[in-house]
């Protein structure tokens, strides 16, 4: 048993410290959000008072947060109180950037460190199925890939830190694209007469086959669990989407790259998100692509 403090107890969060109770894991939670302490009590999480009284103790640390700028000041706050040879891990999505400075804040401290974000939604975090896409030493490395495992399906090593971060927003950018691209195919086949299945059909064995497609399908009918049955409740919500495709710009920017799709893609979603798109989940968009208000 390993005594882990996780900090960040939402939609994510939340299912994923289960799974590690699940596991046999001593796990010390806090969030600033009362309500979600109640779910995470009733998962056998012990709640603790503030970040600093769960770290106390924890030979692991994660971190499930919204930014990076909530990232970097919980780690300013809890890494000097960290355990000595304590290992921290953030599975929030962040920028490049932000996830080196929190290597850095950790190493100060004599920390191992890892940039952990996932891929899979809240299905995969309650069901221990999410990919890991991983960043830092391998020591470091080696020390948390046993720790993911409940909560995982798959884990990759990409590289030192940051390259964890910098996995996730290349594979959400083509996600988002992709997305779009499936869902405009749809409404063109709308109005050529083509039946969905059809299109399913033909596109999910042919040359058009995707994720957003074969998995994640943005019409009713032809993939019973994608959130178009559900009236597009998330699943991954469209604002998540429009975050992760504003960091790949950011990242574009940074780098010198040109992602012309990637820029589009961004600009798309942030026009669904203001028109109410955003608690919805991002296959919706078809909606805005058919030009109907969320």
């Amino acid at each position: 048993m390993t005594t882990i403090a996780f900090i960040g107890l939402g939609n994510m969060g939340n299912p994923m410290a289960a799974n590690l109770v699940k596991a046999g894991h001593e796990v010390h939670g806090f969030d600033l959000v009362p309500e979600n302490l109640t779910i995470a009590r009733e998962h056998g999480v012990t709640v603790m008072a503030n970040a600093v009284a769960a770290v106390k103790g924890a030979e692991i640390v994660i971190t499930m947060l919204p930014a990076g700028k909530h990232v970097l000041s919980v780690y300013e706050d809890i890494a000097p109180k960290a355990e000595k040879g304590a290992l921290f891990i953030d599975s929030s999505t962040i920028d490049v950037d932000s996830a080196r400075k929190a290597h850095a804040i950790a190493a100060k401290h004599g920390l191992l460190s890892v940039d952990a974000p996932v891929s899979g939604g809240t299905g995969g975090a309650t069901a221990g199925t999410l990919t890991f896409m991983a960043g830092g030493s391998a020591e470091a490395f080696a020390k948390a890939e046993p720790v993911l495992k409940p909560m995982a399906g798959r884990i990759v090593h990409c590289g030192d830190g940051g390259a964890g971060q910098a996995a996730k927003i290349c594979n959400n950018m083509i996600l988002g694209i992709s997305m779009i691209g499936v869902a405009e195919a749809f409404v063109l086949a709308e109005k050529l007469g083509l039946s969905h299945q059809a299109l399913f059909d033909v596109a999910s064995t042919s040359s058009g086959q995707c994720w957003s497609l074969t998995s994640y399908c943005p019409v009713p009918g032809p993939v019973p669990a994608s959130p178009a049955n559900r009236d597009y409740k998330p699943g991954f919500a469209a604002a998540l989407m429009l975050k992760d495709l504003k960091l790949s710009q950011e990242a574009a920017q940074g780098a010198g790259a040109v992602t012309p799709l990637g820029a589009e893609a961004a600009q798309l979603y942030a026009l669904f998100n203001a028109q109410g798109g955003g608690s919805t989940d991002f296959s919706g968009i078809i909606n805005f692509l058919r030009g109907k208000a969320s």
